[in-house]
């Protein structure tokens, strides 16, 4: 056993050990004998088994919550002079705070768990500096947050508005190359929202600073639910989020969904699909699609909505995260119908109610967005761009 190496832990249980082989050439990660599935299990594509798990590159399921961006910079400062900044020390450093189940500590460390102090919603939606408040959270908390993705972003504890109940969120903020983004993803959100679509709860700071939105991986009894994504169930790094299709995203939900759920499934996803062509949403990629469970071997679902963005506001030819039909473009309505049929199985009337639903969740969210744009000029080259996006991507997406 290295130096580096990590004990894994699946919820409570102790599931294995995670370490370097000893030509450093890959990853090696051996369930403990006394692991009894599925409670142990880490993820749904690795079963409890005696013959280890090898990967040259960190598998999956782990590599899924690496920080990225501003956090893992924040991170690697923070710990290269004394820990070094290879994948497994910041596994180490931030292990205790993951989405999912799995957590991470040293091996002889009895447990995973760390101690969060409780931020006040309110506080943080109203703080005047939020630019000020987030250094400060990055601060705080970027040695406990696995949190992936490049947009700058930290998870918390924060006191629930009105209740004095404690629930996880995660804060996002932005930097000058995409300004007003927080704004942005609210109103993207909010357009899924009005469409019917499952999202969590979700904040926009009063000042325009702060994206907040509740964990969607933990229950209302507080209990951490598995959650992996696209680049976990398709067995691929992060480093390959936009090396897929979405024809391959429809074959994992039928793989993984269970049956109950599996119809609901494809109607949100082929949904989500829609309103990304309508919103010019060019980041819907492997990592923010994912499913939940409680715990292996319980019925899995689809997870909600997230992660939704306008980024054609910013990269003004941006094109789909992933391919469709062979290409990545911005498709018609009858692209988007044939995969519908084809490969998630939905019935025509219910294509055309999704359609319908979505444009018209989009359209309601203009007026929204249009209000807020008249009321925050600092808002309006983006929102603008927003709205003049919006009106070609419906116009384009429901066109034959």
């Amino acid at each position: 056993m290295s130096a580096n190496a990590l004990a894994v832990w699946a919820a409570d249980c102790r599931a294995g050990l995670l370490d370097r082989s000893l030509d450093q050439r890959q990853y090696v990660f051996a369930y403990d004998q006394a692991a009894e599935p599925p409670d142990t299990q880490v993820s749904l594509t690795m079963p409890v088994r005696l013959e280890s798990w090898l990967s040259r590159d960190l598998h999956p399921v782990f590599q899924m919550n690496l920080p990225e961006g501003a956090l893992l910079e924040a991170i690697r400062r923070a710990i290269a002079k004394l820990a070094g900044e290879d994948d497994l020390t910041i596994l180490r450093v931030t292990g205790g705070n993951q989405i999912g189940r799995n957590r991470f500590s040293l091996p002889e460390d009895t447990s995973a768990g760390i101690v969060e102090s409780a931020e006040s919603l309110d506080e943080l939606l109203s703080y005047p500096d939020t630019e000020e408040l987030f250094h400060d959270l990055i601060a705080k908390y970027a040695l406990r947050s696995g949190v992936s993705g490049v947009q700058p972003k930290v998870m918390l504890d924060a006191t629930e508005r009105g209740t004095a109940a404690v629930g996880g969120y995660i804060v996002k903020s932005w930097g000058a190359d995409y300004p007003q983004l927080a704004a942005n993803e609210f109103f993207c959100m909010t357009a899924a929202k009005q469409a019917g679509l499952p999202v969590p709860e979700f904040h926009l700071s009063e000042n325009g600073g702060l994206f907040v939105m509740k964990r969607f991986d933990v229950a209302a009894d507080g209990l951490s639910l598995g959650f992996e994504d696209m680049c976990s169930i398709q067995a691929v790094g992060t480093a390959q989020k936009y090396g897929s299709t979405y024809e391959r995203v429809a074959r994992s939900i039928k793989d993984f969904v269970s049956g109950e759920f599996l119809q609901g499934a494809r109607e949100q996803f082929f949904a989500s699909l829609v309103l990304s062509c309508m919103i010019r949403n060019g980041d819907a990629h492997l990592k923010n699609f994912g499913v939940l469970y409680e715990r292996p071997g319980q019925p899995v679902r689809l997870a909600p909505v997230y992660d939704m963005v306008t980024t054609v506001a910013y990269i003004q030819r941006d094109v789909p995260a992933l391919s469709l039909a062979g290409s990545k473009k911005w498709w018609p309505r009858k692209v988007l119908e044939k995969f519908a049929i084809a490969h998630l199985a939905l019935p025509v009337g219910k294509v055309g109610q999704i359609f319908d639903e979505v444009a018209e969740g989009v359209t309601d969210t203009r007026g929204m967005l249009s209000e807020y744009l008249k009321e925050h000029p600092e808002f309006h080259d983006v929102g603008s761009r927003m709205l003049a996006a919006w009106s070609e991507g419906v116009t384009d997406t429901l066109s034959a």
